[in-house]
This record gives C-alpha cells, structure tokens and sequence, in this order.
C-alpha cells in the first residue's frame, strides 16, 4: 500500500479517520465519534482540573542571553546590557511590584506581565547537545522523559486532544527536536501546515460537508438506538452550519497569514493547532541572541531580543483575538543561560550553566521574579541564588502561583 505524505500528516494531525477534524467540525467529542454510545457529559472536558492549559514552550540549544536583561538582572550594576537605546533600562511593573528590565520587555502588555513569571536558575551544563537532559530536568523526569511529553501526556484526557504527544513547530535542528519515549517527534513547519490545511479543497474547506455527514449519521443511529438522554447529548454539543462556517473561514484565514517559518509564523500555526485540538503541547524555536560569543556592543542580542520580545507579544493580542488568553501558558527553556560580568561580556558572551532564566506567562501564575544572582567569586561572575523550602534567598520575592491540582 502506497501512502502519500500529505496523507499520513493528516492523519498524525487528526487521527485516524480524521476523527480530530470531525470533533472540530461537529462539536461532538472525539469519544462520542469514535463510539456513539459514549455520549454522556462525562465524556466532556476534565472532571478533576478544568483549568488544564495548553502549553507553548519555545526552547533553544543555542543557550541564548535570554537571562541577561529581564527582570532581576538590573539590581547589580556591573551586569553586561546591550548598550543600545533600544534596550535601555525600563520599568515596569509585576503584580503591582516595579521591576527595571531591557525596554522589550516593559513594552509587553501589562495583562500579560501581570502572569508573567521570571525564575533565575541554573541548569547545571555548558554543552550544546546537552539540550535533551535540560529538557528532561537533568534526569529527574521519570524514565528520562521530556517534560513536554510528560505534560502532554497529562493534560490530553483533561482537554480532550486528538494526540497525547507534543508537536515541535520549526525549522530549528534536529538536536532541538522533543522525544516521547525515547522516540524522535518529527519536526513539522508553519508553511508546510498552511499548505497543508489551506486549500480550499483541503480538509477545513470541508468542514460544513464533514459536519453534515457526521451528525447525519449520528442522528440515523440515535433515533434507532439511542435513549432521551443521548439525543439531547448530540444535540446540545452540535454545531451548528453557521457555526462550522465560521470556524472554518477563521482558521483558513489565519492560515493565510502563514507566509514563512519564522517565530511569528511558529506562534500563528501552534495557536491554531491549539484551536483544532491537536495537541496539549506544542513546541517553538524563538531566537534571542543565540550563540554570541562574539558580538560585537551586543548587536545580535538586541536585535533578536527586540523580535523576539515582540513575538510574544503579538502572542498575547492573537491568544485574547482567539479567545485563548486563559487557555494557554507560554514558557521558554534554553539548555543554559549566558554570562553576566560587564568586563567580559560587552562584545560577546559565553555559555553558563550557573544562570539562566525560564520565563512562564499564564492564568496559572502571578507576575513576579523569583531568585537572583549572587557573585560566584571563583568564576568571577554571577550565579542563581540557591531556593530553599523557606523562600527565596535573594533580593527577590517569591511571588508565583501555581493553580490547585
């Protein structure tokens, strides 16, 4: 049996028999398609944590200098900043706390940095490679398991997904793809889904025929076996043509806006795939300076933080256009930070194990730093404040909230 590429990514999209894509189109829970006689609220939603977010995780093997300018990095006075007006000092303000940060970073939307959480910590490598045991937090993950896959793994029954893997958005290399079980995920680009899904003989110029067909056949099988109960079920849950419509034609039209592969175009096509249900995790590549040993007043670190700063914010009018702005956590994770120390980081910097900052954005959490850095006298440079089980021994408060389980 020949099957074509497009083929099998449809399926590995959607599911065997489209089943994802008819939930989309329908309104009916993939369970119920898949066996009719499942229709019951409880086949809806997640009973213990209707909470459950969508994680967008942007990771880098570069180690980019993403720690170097955020908030909590402008308490000591000899830490390297890009001296570009661009990046100038600012302050903003977390949870009613003022912070002082690069300009980017205070020009996000205030809803958005009112759940934005910055925690300085250290990952513990300086290789490239080693982006895999980051990932895996150094081992402490069960089986070595990436935290993505972990997290999936969790919340698809709580959302209902057609995949309980992580999908990894690019292009970036192969080294900073995700694994589930050890098992390579294939890396997919923003212009290959548009492609893909945006023809209008393609599947979402279908939905209306797909809606009709399913419920259709749906309602032949309840009026022949269903109870009351059932058919109320359907009914309550269906979509309407109207509604199918317009699901399509927004989709398709954010699909059209799909021209490349860069950053803007990995959050465009994660967002929609979060829309379609594909996957609780979906992971991107956005650059903020990358390997800058030498760089020369900082040049590519101001340029790819301003972009890159810029993305996420443009992430945040997309996720309320959506209405996903409590849906959705965004997070980044490098394989390590950079180093800090003005003397030696003015035209480039190195790898450091010892610093690094994961940035995470969502209802989940309260806007807030969480460590600092403290002079690690024979390195002659500065490292993440150790955490203790009493708070945070640093200038900084402790101010993240996590939701219930």
């Amino acid at each position: 049996m020949r099957l074509s590429r497009r083929k099998l990514l449809l399926d590995s999209l959607f599911g065997a028999g489209w089943l994802g894509l008819r939930s989309l189109a329908t309104g009916i829970p993939l369970a119920v398609l898949a066996n009719p006689r499942r229709a019951s609220a409880q086949a809806v939603g997640c009973g213990t944590n209707p909470n459950a977010q969508y994680i967008l995780l942007s990771s880098s093997e570069a180690g980019d200098p993403l720690n170097a300018n955020v908030p909590g990095m402008y308490l000591i006075p000899d830490i390297a900043h890009p001296p570009a007006v661009t990046m100038a000092p600012a302050q903003l303000t977390l949870s009613g706390q003022a912070w002082t940060a690069a300009t980017p970073w205070a020009q996000l939307p205030q809803a958005m940095l009112d759940r934005a959480c910055f925690f300085h910590h250290g990952t513990y490598t300086v290789v490239h490679p080693d982006l895999a045991n980051v990932m895996s937090l150094q081992g402490f993950v069960s089986h070595h398991e990436m935290l993505v896959s972990l997290l999936s793994g969790e919340l698809a029954g709580c959302l209902g997904t057609v995949q309980s893997q992580p999908l990894a958005l690019g292009p970036r290399s192969a080294s900073e793809g995700i694994t589930v079980g050890g098992r390579p995920q294939p890396i997919l680009s923003p212009s290959a889904l548009a492609s893909l899904l945006s023809s209008p003989a393609g599947p979402l110029g279908q939905i209306q025929q797909i809606r009709d067909a399913d419920l259709d056949r749906l309602n032949d099988w309840y009026r022949q076996n269903g109870n009351p109960a059932q058919r109320a079920f359907i009914d309550r849950y269906a979509l309407s043509q109207q509604q199918a419509r317009s699901i399509s034609e927004s989709l398709l039209s954010s699909l059209a806006a799909i021209k490349d592969n860069s950053a803007d175009s990995q959050v465009a096509a994660a967002l929609i795939l979060f829309r379609m249900n594909v996957s609780p995790v979906v992971s991107i590549h956005i650059p903020f300076g990358g390997d800058n040993h030498t760089d020369t007043n900082l040049t590519r670190e101001t340029t790819e933080t301003v972009a890159g700063a810029a993305t996420i914010g443009n992430l945040w009018n997309q996720l309320n256009a959506a209405g996903l702005q409590d849906r959705v956590t965004f997070a980044t994770m490098n394989v390590f930070g950079r180093t800090l120390i003005a003397k030696d980081n003015t035209n480039g910097r190195n790898h450091h194990g010892d610093h690094h900052v994961t940035i995470m954005m969502g209802k989940p959490f309260k806007g807030g730093v969480v460590g600092g850095v403290e002079l690690l006298a024979k390195d002659n440079d500065y490292k993440a404040t150790s955490i203790d089980a009493k708070g945070v021994v640093s200038q900084a408060t402790a101010l993240v909230e996590c939701p219930e389980k």
